[in-house]
């Protein structure tokens, strides 16, 4: 399950999962594209790892 943390300006939403047994959290970004679809980032935490679709490289400095 997936809890909302926050929405920003853009209608970006931030969400987040119970801690998994592991102790690792997915913390889940998407933003609307132009195209009807969503630019999406997962950042797996506490390793701080990410799986990156659509996003450029300047986009995702500012989630990082």
């Amino acid at each position: 399950m997936m809890y909302p943390y926050m929405t920003l300006n853009d209608d970006t939403e931030i969400t987040h999962s119970e801690m998994y047994p592991d102790g690792k959290v997915k913390v889940y970004i998407e933003t609307p594209d132009e195209t009807g679809g969503f630019h999406d980032a997962i950042c797996w935490l506490p390793d701080y790892t990410w799986e990156v679709h659509g996003y450029s490289e300047s986009e995702m400095m500012y989630f990082k």
